[in-house]
């Protein structure tokens, strides 16, 4: 488990374009604001259920201030994607994209890529109905592994 402290990592002044995939401090901070959440509630929920990992409130306010954090490891992703109410899943892509740089998109087709960045833009209520739309094309156990 990390201490979640301060580290020499430059802060991020900047939001990301449409283009880019959201980052971890915007993904957090838009679906605490999507759930209606106050930092201290969304922080009291932020436990890991397998592990009982915590994310402290100080941590969380400083990622979504875009200020200097240790990047998080598995169990407090975990812990966040428990308060956000998110697949596990959707939070490491963005804590890649932030603290390390890696673009989840990469190994995808130039096709598949440029659908996954415009879903970055749509409402969440559009997102989940072309979900749905997809899963009666390609049920969703099939477009696991190709």
């Amino acid at each position: 488990m990390s201490p979640m402290a301060a580290t020499d990592e430059p802060p991020r002044d900047t939001a990301p374009s449409p283009e880019q995939r959201t980052q971890l401090s915007d993904l957090i901070r838009e679906r605490r604001a999507e759930l209606g959440d106050s930092l201290d509630t969304f922080a009291n929920r932020a436990v890991d259920p397998a592990s009982g990992v915590r994310v402290t409130r100080g941590w969380i306010y400083r990622l979504e201030k875009r200020e200097r954090v240790t990047p998080p490891v598995y169990e407090e992703l975990c812990a966040l994607a428990e308060a956000a109410r998110l697949p596990v899943e959707r939070l490491q892509d963005a804590a890649g994209q932030q603290f390390h740089g890696v673009d989840p998109l990469r190994s995808g087709t130039g096709e598949a890529v440029a659908y996954v960045r415009k879903l970055d833009s749509l409402p969440a209520d559009q997102r989940d109905r072309l979900l749905s739309l997809i899963d009666t094309l390609v049920p969703p156990h099939l477009g696991e592994d190709g």
